[in-house]
């Protein structure tokens, strides 16, 4: 249930269906995000594992990040930060990683292939070194690491037939290019299909759908 009513600074509540007994052996998990921004990523992996999590909306336009409350809690002033039973996390990379392993009946993550989940590894260190800052350095570098990207995908999940944390890394960052500098229809074949699919997976469409109500201010 999402009882959040007003938009900007209010708090969300996502309460998962699970028992009182396994809502017990949970932690209690506190989401600081700003929607449509690399938080994006643990905010749909916390709708794919189903967990109770609060959810703490912050404004890029109000410099939220910067305030000296937040700056306690995360000292580097970025979204996302995911606060365990009060003691924060950091990193999408380091949150995707705990929370599939902390939620293993999700499926997020390999956790009997060890080889497998070294390539879960390897996706998201090439996501935020290689990826991520892509930007900063032109379109025409956009285009050549997204055309890496696309040849290392080919036709299925980034595991091959397998879902994975690395699959969200890369739908956020894939979503976020795709929206913004509308590359040509089949320039990148293999993240097309692979965007398309994440687009029907009902955590993804519930978290565009907070995400939207509440408003998106992204830097350029």
């Amino acid at each position: 249930m999402w009882d959040c009513r007003s938009k900007r600074g209010c708090v969300t509540r996502v309460i998962a269906s699970s028992s009182s007994d396994e809502q017990m052996d949970q932690p209690m998990l506190t989401l600081y995000f700003a929607p449509g921004s690399s938080s994006m990523a643990v905010h749909i992996a916390l709708h794919e594992i189903g967990a109770p999590f609060e959810a703490r909306p912050m404004s890029f336009k109000r410099n939220e990040m910067r305030a000296a409350e937040f700056l306690a809690i995360n000292p580097a002033g970025k979204v996302p930060t995911l606060l365990v039973d009060g003691r924060p996390l950091t990193e999408v990379a380091g949150i995707l990683f705990y929370l599939a392993r902390r939620f293993p009946e999700a499926q997020l993550l390999p956790h009997s292939d060890i080889e497998a989940e070294a390539h879960v590894v390897s996706w998201m260190s090439f996501i935020a070194s290689t990826l991520h800052p892509a930007r900063k350095q032109g379109l025409d570098h956009v285009r050549q690491v997204y055309q890496i990207a696309d040849q290392k995908l080919g036709g299925g999940w980034a595991l091959g037939k397998r879902y994975c944390i690395a699959d969200i890394h890369l739908f956020r960052l894939y979503w976020r290019m795709f929206n913004s500098l509308h590359p040509a229809k089949g320039e990148f074949p293999n993240l097309d299909a692979h965007y398309a699919r994440m687009m029907a997976r009902p955590a993804v469409q519930r978290t565009i759908e907070i995400e939207t109500a509440i408003g998106y201010e992204l830097p350029a």
